[in-house]
C-alpha cells in the first residue's frame, strides 16, 4: 500500500498495520471508535479518551516530548500523527525509523479527509463512512443565523487567542461566531488593552489547553463589563476526531444558552 499524508510524507506498507501508535489525543480516541484495541500498542499521557486506554496502554510521554526510547522499544509498525500537536524534530527522528502518518488539519474538510485515510489504512473504510456521514449529518442540521463577536481564549498570563488560520477558527464559525482575531496568523498574544479595545460580545474561556475557572470569568468580568464571559469544552472545538459526532449539539445547547448570559 502506497501512503501520503496530509503533510505530503510519502511510505509503503507492506500490509494492515497490527502495532499501532497513536501520539495525538482526538486520533486515539477516533482510533477506538474505529473498532481498535489490541493494534493500539502506545498512547500520549494526554489521550483521556478512552479512559480505559489511558490507564491499560502504554504511555509514551506528552505530546509535545515523546519518548523515542519507550517508542523504540514497542516497535511499532504505524505511528499516528499531527504537524501541529507534536514536535517536528521528534517526528523527522521517527519518520526515518517507522512509518508515520502525519495529519495536518486546518478546518472540518481536512478532519474529514483524516479520517478517510486513517479508515483505508487500518481497513476500516465502512466504520469510517459512517463516522464521516454523520459528522456531515449533524453539522449540515446545524444552521445558526445569528453570530456574535467572539475571542476564543486558550491561554491565560500571557492571554493567547486563535486566529483564522486554526482548526478553532472554522468551529467557531460553525458554533455562530465571528472570530475577532480571524485576520491573524495561528496563536496571537493579546494583551488586556488589546482585549479590551477588541471588546468582544462573548468571551469564550476553553477548558484546555489551560484550565480556565470561576475566578477567571470574574476577572475577564471585570475588563469586559459588556462581555459574555463563558468557560466552554475545548474538546469539542479542537478535537477535528470522532468527537466531531457530538460537537455539532453541543453548539447548538452553547448557543441556546447564552441568550440566556448577562
Amino acid at each position: 500500500m502506497k501512503i501520503v499524508d496530509q503533510t505530503g510524507h510519502y511510505f509503503e506498507m507492506a500490509e494492515k498495520p497490527h502495532r499501532i501508535i497513536s501520539v495525538v489525543p482526538s486520533q486515539t480516541e477516533l482510533l477506538f471508535d474505529l473498532g481498535l484495541n489490541d493494534e493500539v500498542i502506545g498512547v500520549t499521557k494526554f489521550c483521556i479518551h478512552p479512559n480505559l486506554w489511558w490507564k491499560e496502554k502504554t504511555r509514551v510521554g506528552g505530546t509535545k516530548n515523546l519518548s523515542i526510547a519507550k517508542i523504540r522499544e514497542l516497535k511499532p509498525d504505524l505511528i499516528i500523527a499531527n504537524k501541529e500537536e507534536n514536535n517536528k524534530e521528534q517526528i523527522e527522528v521517527l519518520q526515518k525509523e517507522f512509518n508515520v502518518w502525519t495529519s495536518d488539519i486546518k478546518n472540518l474538510s481536512s478532519a474529514l479527509q483524516m479520517l478517510r485515510s486513517i479508515g483505508q489504512i487500518i481497513e476500516q473504510v465502512d466504520t469510517s463512512t459512517r463516522i464521516i456521514e454523520k459528522i456531515e449529518s449533524e453539522f449540515a442540521t446545524l444552521q445558526l443565523t445569528s453570530k456574535n463577536k467572539a475571542i476564543y481564549l486558550i491561554w491565560n498570563n500571557p492571554i493567547m487567542t486563535v486566529g483564522g488560520d486554526t482548526f478553532i477558527d472554522d468551529m467557531m464559525e460553525k458554533a455562530g461566531f465571528i472570530n475577532l482575531t480571524h485576520d491573524q496568523m495561528r496563536y496571537p498574544v493579546l494583551s488586556e488593552e488589546a482585549l479590551i479595545q477588541l471588546n468582544p460580545e462573548v468571551l469564550l474561556l476553553s477548558s484546555e489547553p489551560f484550565p480556565f475557572k470561576e475566578k477567571d470569568v470574574e476577572h475577564f468580568k471585570t475588563l469586559l463589563p459588556q462581555s459574555k464571559i463563558v468557560m466552554v469544552d475545548g474538546e469539542m472545538f479542537s478535537w477535528y476526531g470522532s468527537r466531531l459526532m457530538k460537537a455539532p449539539l453541543y453548539f447548538l445547547n452553547l448557543h441556546t444558552s447564552l441568550l440566556n448570559v448577562h
